[in-house]
């Protein structure tokens, strides 16, 4: 029978594919990559749900934390587009209810590395930058990218301790801290 999956018409994998494979055993590249190949998706979906830019990234963020730890039971005959857009829309419903349950807590037991602790090339361009431009530079960030590449960066606090300052899942301090090294990293580069 040939095959059903929509990212191709013939027998060779997609780059997509081939990412989400590499994701599925743990490599940080794919899931880095399927982080920046999809985010402007996701996040335009919850923006026209929210119509607010903070809850749409907060949402964004949690929809990545949990499609990463949650990329093995991802089925490649469902396009990989429509898998994290499902899975953000039931973050949202799931945050409007949370909203009107204000005693309700984020379960924080399942916590899984989605990134390794190896500096990447965002890490190394980053140090690079001297600490007046570097400044400059975060500046232009929103403030709870801001936030947490002070944290990372300044106060040498780890992803855990990150978490607990702010009160939030450590997968999702992990996907917003890869979030505002790229965006810092950009920024950097478009004044180089």
């Amino acid at each position: 029978m040939p095959s059903q999956n929509p990212y191709i018409g013939s027998n060779h994998l997609t780059e997509i594919e081939e990412h989400i494979a590499k994701a599925k055993v743990g490599n940080q590249i794919s899931f880095l990559f399927l982080l920046d190949f999809f985010w402007n998706d996701v996040y335009r979906f919850q923006l026209k749900k929210t119509n607010n830019e903070y809850e749409a990234e907060e949402i964004t963020i949690q929809t990545f934390s949990r499609a990463f730890d949650k990329i093995a039971t991802y089925n490649e005959e469902y396009k990989f587009k429509t898998w994290l857009i499902t899975i953000s829309k039931n973050i949202h419903i799931d945050s409007k209810r949370v909203k009107s349950l204000p005693t309700m807590r984020v379960d924080k037991s399942l916590e899984k590395n989605i990134v390794d602790e190896t500096p990447s090339v965002e890490d190394q361009l980053i140090t690079e930058q001297n600490l007046i431009s570097l400044l400059f530079h975060i500046k232009q960030l929103k403030p709870h990218y801001q936030e947490v590449i002070r944290y990372r960066f300044f106060e040498e606090m780890s992803y855990k301790e990150i978490a607990e300052a702010l009160d939030e899942p450590i997968n999702n301090i992990k996907v917003r801290l890869l979030r505002a090294k790229k965006l810092l990293a950009e920024s950097i580069q478009e004044r180089e």
